[in-house]
């Protein structure tokens, strides 16, 4: 694919205006929009500099190899740098492509993780909080903060639901592909033939919205308390502390249970219905750009079944992209995830890059 070079020409320009602007006095709130919008440019103008340094250090071989006064020796050393300098443009054009390929504005955003038990009662309950567990120490291992939102228990141990924020440095950019249905095939615990089971559990990764990003006006909501429940149905708090919301507009209903306070309760509700308003927006616009790339894998579609745990194979396989790994424990346990996570991002990218050579 063509580096589309006037686009680049675009991207410098702009970026020394900037600097330009930013030497400059400006408003506080100004100089911060300018800045994230000088950071964002900054890898590009980089690479565009890396890319004409081999540009013009491969134009210069090409120049010493045609010239006849060059002796033997002298061309078959420019001959032999020829070939690594024109691996490293190569190298440097892919890269440039995939910093210039449209961005999904919502990557840099924190995410809201739901989880839920679907098919396959107690065992898909057992699963949803292996998933869970398996999230929870990916995050650890990325720096990243959980908090939970909610949660209903199973009474075997597992989670019918469980939400939680996630928190941290491009959090939703790498987790916005667990979106989907996650099955599980192994032997229940309860299973006392040893048959294989199959159960599976609903994933929603979900970018956190902040007021800036959705506007939620009070008079379209409808809030009603009433007393937190634990496993089983049991009163665990005297108070009416937890907290529904309706926004009447879409029909979408939070609830949260989890804190002893009914304003904490209603501030992690509100956080959840700005999260799921602000993805509501996202999914229609993903729609009105789905048939211009059918091929996207980070649309988020929670009914697509996406992935399988075999635990008798040892085997996990990500259906989107036909990859299979055979080492299910450290994926499940999260020291691997990243192994499932960073070929679908490098085929997302592909499919970006290939839907900007489509309309060049």
């Amino acid at each position: 694919m063509l580096i589309p070079e006037t686009k680049l020409k675009e991207v410098v320009t702009r970026h020394q205006e900037l600097e330009a602007r930013m030497a400059g006095e400006l408003p506080p709130e100004s100089f911060v929009a300018l800045s994230r919008e000088y950071a964002e440019l900054s890898p590009v103008v980089e690479g565009v500099r890396a890319w004409n340094m081999a540009r013009d250090e491969l134009a210069g071989l090409e120049a010493l190899i045609a010239d006849p006064a060059t002796d033997a020796e002298m061309r078959d050393l420019a001959h032999a740098e020829r070939g690594e300098v024109q691996a490293q443009l190569a190298d440097l054009e892919n890269k440039l492509l995939i910093l210039l390929s449209p961005k999904d504005e919502a990557d840099r955003k924190n995410a809201i993780l739901e989880i839920r038990a679907g098919t396959g009662g107690d065992e898909a309950a057992l699963f949803a909080g292996d998933l869970f567990r398996m999230y929870q120490s990916y995050a650890g291992a990325q720096g990243w903060k959980v908090e939970v939102l909610s949660m209903s228990e199973s009474e075997m141990g597992g989670f019918k639901e469980i939400i939680a924020s996630v928190s941290g440095q491009n959090v939703f950019s790498r987790l916005k592909y667990e979106s989907g249905v996650h099955r599980v095939q192994r032997v229940p615990e309860t299973e006392a033939q040893g048959r294989i089971h199959t159960s599976a559990a609903t994933v929603a990764v979900l970018p956190e919205a902040q007021e800036v990003d959705i506007h939620v006006d009070e008079k379209d909501l409808r809030v009603d308390t009433y007393r937190s429940q634990g496993a089983g149905g049991q009163h665990v708090n005297t108070t009416d502390s937890a907290i529904r919301i309706t926004h009447v507009p879409t029909g979408v209903v939070v609830q949260c249970q989890d804190e002893k306070s009914q304003h904490k309760n209603r501030a992690k509700a509100m956080m959840m219905l700005r999260a799921k308003l602000y993805d509501n927006e996202r999914q229609q616009q993903d729609k009105a750009r789905a048939a211009d790339r059918k091929g996207q894998i980070g649309s988020g579609d929670r009914s697509e079944r996406i992935r399988t745990y075999n635990f008798p194979q040892g085997r996990v396989t990500d259906h989107r992209i036909n990859l299979t790994l055979y080492k299910l424990d450290r994926v499940i346990s999260g020291e691997d995830l990243n192994d499932l996570i960073d070929p679908l991002i490098a085929h997302d990218q592909a499919e970006r890059l290939a839907a900007m050579g489509e309309g060049a």
